[in-house]
């Protein structure tokens, strides 16, 4: 049952287990601590880094070994050191020890005190025995191909195709066991090596999932978990309509993105109400498919607009772009945004596609997936073709699939489940069913807000005072909780700028 959080929590919350487990240890047995890779030392000297060997096949665990970039940041009040709280920032794919570093800057200073924070790049992810699929100077050249030209469809099958084989021939050995039961059997490990018999867990975007499913697996393990910014865990979702539904939520986040404009009509100039904004922002398109502006072209300036609505901290600067565009045939702030994908960016990619596409069944009929895909872009024509070439190599992967796990949360403690209601990536409807999963956990929703990844990285205090109470003292909210959103950007007035907040890889 859910409740406004205009009716308080104070009297209202019930205990997570508040005191210290003394199973917790200071030691690190399996790991030894030290300097960490120079371009992770460099932004982040405070942290500190081991390397983890696992077995490349846990049903060969004396076998063949992988290793693991492991980070630490220390409880700096080692008197009031809860445990190990291990953080991933979802992806899959995502460099976690890069992000934990950077999250360390925006953790409140009670968590800090009372954890250590445990970075993990995923196997084959960043450090850790990094793979790639494909020469990222060459495939991923950009102008890339349109996403929704009838005409192009060919050329992206063919790219699926391509960038399949790659990963087979450069990474063959390591796909059957890239998966998120593996990723989880991992993070057990961790716990092991770090001499924890219980950790704590934060796990955003997919490190939702990730985190379910370690639950699953290892409901004893867990102390306290935050889950934000939910993936849908429902087996039958799991991944391929998981990607449908963010085409959906998108096309929604687009209109009222489009609105904000509007609203600032004094500022941008692009239009009085949603239809006009949506005008421009078709021209623009149009125009560039017509002729590419050098790197940028349709499918760069759909991937520019997609990733604005994750975070409305990035709303001012694309508008100002648009603008420039639109009004003065200035493409110079669009084309700084184009993301030429580099060999980080196509380790991240690779992973993407490999946990994606072996974690569940894909259709595997070009039809089936070009109906769905036409079927959702009449609606939602934003980044339905665009979103489907991003997993359309699943079609025809090479590794073996798994049937995903089901859910149900037995024998894990209280967790908390946090969601804004306009989250594009990990639409609101995801964190229900995570929610109904987990018969445990509680679900704390921001509403009238759309930023993807809300605890102690989107500005909302609320929220943050919420799961701080919960990590810190085990206070767990009597019911579900709703927080008002935290405020859009105001680009007429320069004093009301917002605090830069963190974005997930």
């Amino acid at each position: 049952m859910k409740r406004s959080i205009a009716l308080g929590l104070a009297g209202a919350a019930v205990l997570a287990s508040t005191a210290v487990p003394g199973m917790t240890a200071q030691a690190s047995p399996g790991l030894q601590f030290g300097a960490c890779p120079e371009d992770i030392s460099r932004p982040f000297p405070q942290i500190q880094c081991a390397n983890l060997d696992v077995p490349l096949n846990y049903g060969a665990p004396h076998g063949e070994k992988l290793q693991l970039l492991i980070s630490k940041l220390p409880a700096r009040k080692p008197e009031a050191r809860r445990g190990s709280l291990l953080i991933n920032p979802g992806g899959p794919g995502g460099a976690g020890v890069t992000f934990a570093g950077a999250l360390a800057g925006k953790l409140p200073a009670q968590v800090l005190d009372s954890y250590d924070l445990i970075g993990f790049d995923t196997r084959n992810t960043g450090h850790s025995t990094p793979i790639t699929c494909v020469d990222p100077a060459t495939y991923w050249k950009n102008p890339l191909p349109d996403p929704d030209s009838p005409y192009t469809r060919e050329q992206n099958w063919q790219r699926a195709q391509e960038y399949a084989d790659g990963c087979q021939q450069r990474a063959g050995k390591y796909l059957p066991h890239l998966n998120t039961l593996t990723n989880a059997q991992d993070m057990d490990s961790i716990r092991k090596a770090l001499g924890e018999q219980k950790i704590s867990y934060l796990g955003y975007s997919y490190g939702t999932y990730l985190g379910a499913v370690y639950g699953q697996l290892f409901p004893a393990r867990v102390d306290r978990m935050i889950l934000d910014s939910a993936v849908n865990p429902d087996t039958s979702e799991v991944w391929y309509r998981n990607n449908l539904n963010q085409d959906i939520a998108a096309q929604r986040r687009l209109g009222q993105y489009f609105d904000w404009i509007a609203q600032h009509e004094r500022v941008f100039h692009l239009g009085t109400d949603r239809a006009q904004v949506q005008a421009a922002w078709n021209g623009i398109q149009a125009e560039l498919r017509k002729a590419p502006r050098g790197v940028l072209g349709p499918s760069e300036f759909t991937d520019i607009t997609f990733n604005a609505l994750y975070s409305e901290s990035d709303w001012t600067a694309l508008a100002e772009a648009l603008a420039d565009f639109r009004l003065r045939n200035d493409d110079h702030k669009l084309l700084a945004k184009v993301s030429a994908k580099d060999a980080a960016a196509e380790n991240s990619n690779a992973i993407y596609n490999a946990v994606e596409c072996a974690d569940a069944p894909w259709p595997t009929s070009r039809r089936e997936w070009e109906r769905d895909s036409t079927e959702i872009a009449a609606e939602n024509p934003l980044a339905a073709w665009y979103n489907s070439w991003t997993v359309a190599p699943c079609r025809v992967w090479h590794g073996p699939r798994q049937r995903p796990l089901k859910i149900t949360g037995a024998g894990l403690p209280p967790v908390l489940v946090v969601n804004s209601v306009h989250d594009v990536a990990t639409p609101y409807e995801g964190a229900l069913e995570m929610h109904r999963s987990l018969p445990s956990s509680v679900l704390i929703t921001e509403d009238n807000a759309g930023k993807h990844g809300v605890w102690a990285v989107a500005g909302n205090a609320e929220v943050d005072r919420i799961g701080t109470d919960y990590l810190v003292g085990g206070m767990v909210p009597a019911g579900d909780v709703h927080v008002p959103g935290h405020p859009y950007p105001d680009p007429g007035n320069p004093q009301n700028v917002r605090a830069e907040t963190l974005n997930l890889p």
